[in-house]
């Protein structure tokens, strides 16, 4: 077991400590923000404003940019899903767990192009299309900027995207040295999976409450 400790740490040798600190702090946040939105609870915001705010600066200083761009888009729309999974149907409840129809459909595929697009011309005009890490980034940044959309909706399909994109995440963020990250999502992915089975039994029902 030791040896494994002892691998994990050495990908981190001679990266600064506040780095290895803060990636630490915001995995522990992540894990708490997709486990509230789990349970449907409001507080899946702020601390996925931590999470994400941290996230940014660590993966700027991997030259991760397009999962910097996402989790400052991350940033903007939890204060967006904050306001949005707050608001109430009736004098009791908030709005409820819904499926995406046709036109969030459609939607969701132009905002995923839209995303790929931006993206590219991110990589491209910095002349970072130099390793296939950045193509990956580029799809897995298109594919989470669609799930937080969702997520920010209410919609059940979100867990959809965030399952795909976790899945293709955690090879990716390993082979970049970040172990931690790659196995916070891995840890995503599973909880994901039984996020989805949660709201959808929840599905159409308005809760009385976001804090439980």
């Amino acid at each position: 077991m030791s040896h494994i400790f002892d691998w994990i740490f050495s990908q981190y040798k001679g990266v600064p400590t506040h780095i290895v600190v803060l990636e630490l702090v915001s995995v522990v946040f992540a894990l708490l923000s997709v486990w509230y939105s789990k349970k449907e609870n409001i507080l899946v915001y702020p601390t996925g404003l931590v999470a994400t705010g941290i996230a940014a600066y660590i993966l700027w200083y991997y030259g991760l940019l397009g999962d910097m761009l996402i989790n400052t888009y991350y940033f903007i729309m939890s204060i967006i899903g904050w306001y949005l999974w707050t608001r109430k149907v009736d004098a009791t409840h908030f709005i409820p767990v819904t499926k995406t129809n046709n036109k969030e459909k459609k939607w969701s595929i132009i905002l995923f192009i839209v995303a790929v697009c931006f993206v590219f011309l991110v990589y491209y005009s910095l002349e970072r299309y130099d390793t296939w890490t950045a193509y990956v980034d580029t799809l897995t940044t298109a594919i989470f900027f669609v799930g937080m959309w969702l997520m920010a909706k209410k919609k059940l399909e979100n867990w959809v995207y965030w399952i795909v994109g976790n899945i293709i995440t955690v090879p990716l963020y390993w082979y970049k040295g970040l172990i931690f990250s790659s196995l916070l999502y891995a840890i995503l992915t599973i909880i994901a999976f039984y996020g989805y089975q949660a709201w959808k039994k929840n599905l159409n029902k308005s809760p009385q409450t976001l804090l439980r």
